[in-house]
């Protein structure tokens, strides 16, 4: 039977979940020959619809167009096997957390015909219907996800088998479905084919200092890759920066040093085996921050600030030249245009001098930061460096010199 027929027969010989068997096999046919896995089963509930439903010409010759692109595009890049065993559980507990949302989703439902009682005497009760696993199977998967509709339409008959039969003596649907059953996930604790027992124990993988590699999963290799506190093979040790607080055969606890510290054995910065860059250790062993700035590592427009361990250049204020600190109260000396005043550089107005600055006719002074500047005044403008009267347009001109007109009334 062909990929079209394939996909008709198992629409219309479906129950409940027509659509998305129809898809599967459309994918699983797909992926035989190569194409992307994202092959979409609404596409196939198109080559689907019976011949009243199917669209007219020209669009089912798009339709096998579309589908024949997709057949020959090219596969996606392959994945290896313990990739595809980490992505195989992922897909499976994601079908299990979406069956539990739709138990609770479909809890206080009924058959929803009006007579729950004789429903439920005549059809057993909903809460254990096919009914019902029909409408929590439906929402398991988006339609663009191959995986995990892939995998509920192979193992569908697990699943049924599940609620029907071994629901009350396997509550845990994971454990049994996905651990037990598939095989494609482990407890807690352990990883890889055989399940085996991460680093530091299944209790405690890691010794809850980092995380399993492949944990829960049948991938990975156990290995641990440990928080920031902590290093080693079992997280036990601790990092540069971090000391022993607390160590036994089963637990390691790693506190952070002081700021100073590099390395340490303790919380404070006497307690440092090296200091950090920035710290120098002083006469009592500890570790005190470097006063950078006496050494005057800043150039001359700037000045030195101190900080825990490191130190900043700022710019002086535009007032002075060369200064010590923030402001204009810090000045060496004072900048062009600025003078000492009440131990602050201030701006010099240079438009008040008792020496006029500005002596071009029709010209004023404007004073600016540590400056000045010369400007025509009002009604003048700047010609080749002369101020000369701004020569007015015609309309300003007939505005100015035109009267008002007067009406004269004769006396009635």
């Amino acid at each position: 039977m062909g990929l079209a027929g394939r996909c008709l027969s198992g629409c219309y010989g479906g129950r409940g979940g027509a659509r998305r068997r129809c898809g599967a096999a459309l994918r699983r046919a797909g992926s035989a020959a190569g194409p992307p896995r994202a092959l979409s089963s609404s596409f196939c509930a198109v080559l689907a619809m019976g011949p009243g439903l199917a669209p007219r010409s020209p669009l089912p010759a798009l339709y096998a167009a579309l589908l024949l692109l997709l057949l020959l595009l090219p596969p996606p890049p392959a994945m290896g096997a313990g990739e595809r065993r980490r992505l195989a559980c992922t897909t499976c507990r994601g079908i299990v957390d979406r069956f539990n949302q739709g138990l609770a989703d479909t809890a206080k439902k009924n058959f929803g015909g009006g007579n729950t009682a004789w429903e439920e005497k005549t059809l057993s009760k909903y809460e254990s219907s096919e009914i019902r696993l029909v409408e929590i199977t439906e929402n398991l998967c988006d339609s663009s996800n191959f995986e995990c509709n892939n995998m509920v339409e192979e193992h569908e008959e697990h699943i049924e088998k599940w609620w029907f039969k071994l629901k009350k003596k396997y509550p845990d649907l994971f454990k049994w479905f996905c651990i037990e059953t598939l095989e494609v996930c482990c407890p807690p604790g352990t990883y890889g084919p055989d399940c085996l027992a991460c680093r530091g124990g299944s209790e405690r993988p890691c010794h809850g200092n980092g995380h399993c590699d492949g944990d829960g999963t049948r991938g990975g290799d156990g290995t641990c890759s440990c928080n920031k506190e902590y290093t080693g093979e079992f997280c036990l040790d601790c990092s540069n920066g971090y000391y022993s607080s607390l160590r036994n055969d089963t637990h390691s606890v790693c506190t952070a040093c002081h700021t100073a510290c590099k390395t340490c054995t303790g919380s404070s910065n006497k307690d440092c085996q090296d200091c950090k860059e920035g710290w120098i250790k002083n006469e009592e062993a500890a570790c005190v921050d470097l006063d950078e700035c006496a050494s005057s590592p800043c150039k001359d427009e700037q000045y030195c600030l101190n900080t825990d361990g490191s130190f900043s250049c700022k710019a002086c204020d535009a007032s002075c030249v060369g200064c010590t600190g923030e402001g204009s109260d810090k000045c060496k000396t004072c900048a062009s245009g600025y003078a000492k005043e009440d131990e602050k550089c201030t701006d010099i107005d240079e438009c008040n001098l008792s020496e006029k600055v500005c002596t071009k006719e029709n010209e004023d002074c404007v004073n600016t930061p540590g400056s000045y500047k010369c400007v025509c005044s009002e009604g003048f403008e700047d010609k080749d460096g002369t101020c000369v009267q701004t020569v007015k347009t015609g309309e300003e001109v007939e505005t100015e010199t035109t009267e008002p007109s007067h009406t004269e009334h004769e006396d009635l």
